[in-house]
């Protein structure tokens, strides 16, 4: 069975979508059709923006979006998931790819979750770490006993695990963690706390909007970030998709029901190859490539 795996933010690349725009009529026409709905030319900061334009929440999540989307409409009926996963932002590229969402309802979702999670960084500073070495249970652990605000994020694969939360607290779990034997604890360059309770106000603030879309039946089922598991129900997914902001990313766990499932084959659908590194850390077996348009 084949399973289509959309990345998240931090897989940005200067230029990147400019050869799809130029080799292609139907990126071109969804790219403008983008500038038209987000008010602001995002194909200019995309393909000929600096690094540190790109790396500005509001333009970042919405330009991964288009990539990996776009990317999935070129390839036409080569285009066939049994079913789909999104590293948080790229849960919003899957609900796409499986007919849940539409392209305009979902660039629209994903510029306003953009937006209000800028905003909850504005609000409450914060941070994110990244944690190698040490098994979860130890990161949970040690983010438990200690005093401010910090939790498990990301479980990106067995090892690797990334906490959030205020930055004293973060960087109190650093020398923690790293006593505890992590190989390293290692702040990230990033603007706020993501998935953590920081996001709260973010959340509330999406929670509206997505009440208000559209989420149709999908053609297959989404794997989601917060269950892990096979979701096709529209109003499940709404709630997973609100409860997201401020929850863990559980990739490990998302990557090995997808095989208990079924899935051989994953395909990374978007910039980079970050999440095909994953999947082969969490199961060496599974066989893995990027989208393919030839």
């Amino acid at each position: 069975m084949k399973a289509y795996i959309y990345p998240g933010q931090g897989a940005q690349f200067v230029g990147m979508g400019l050869d799809l725009y130029e080799k292609y009529p139907l990126a071109q026409k969804m790219f403008e059709s983008a500038n038209g709905i987000l008010g602001f030319s995002i194909t200019d900061l995309m393909f000929e923006g600096t690094a540190e334009d790109l790396k500005e929440t509001k333009v970042t999540q919405p330009a991964i979006f288009l990539h990996s989307v776009i990317l999935g409409k070129i390839m036409g009926d080569s285009f066939a998931p049994d079913m789909v996963a999104g590293h948080s932002l790229g849960e919003f590229s899957a609900l796409v790819a499986n007919g849940t969402l539409s392209f305009e309802d979902a660039l629209m979702l994903v510029s306003q979750r953009a937006l209000a999670m800028q905003k909850a960084c504005e609000l409450q500073p914060g941070t994110m770490a990244a944690v190698l070495g040490l098994e979860d249970a130890i990161v949970e652990k040690i983010c438990a006993e200690i005093a401010g605000i910090v939790v498990p994020a990301n479980y990106n694969c067995p090892g690797q695990l990334v906490i959030s939360g205020e930055v004293a607290a973060i960087n109190e779990a650093c020398d923690r963690l790293k006593e505890a034997g992590a190989r390293r604890a290692l702040v990230l360059p990033v603007g706020g706390a993501f998935h953590s309770p920081l996001m709260e106000p973010a959340r509330e603030e999406l929670a509206a909007a997505i009440k208000n879309t559209v989420f149709s039946v999908p053609s297959c089922p989404v794997y989601q970030n917060v269950t892990t598991t096979a979701v096709t129900d529209p109003d499940e997914i709404k709630e997973n998709l609100i409860a997201q902001l401020t929850a863990p990313v559980k990739w490990t766990q998302s990557v090995q029901q997808m095989i208990a499932d079924g899935a051989t084959h994953f395909t990374e659908i978007g910039p980079g190859k970050v999440l095909q590194g994953l999947v082969k850390k969490i199961h060496p077996a599974a066989e893995t490539q990027s989208a393919n348009l030839d």
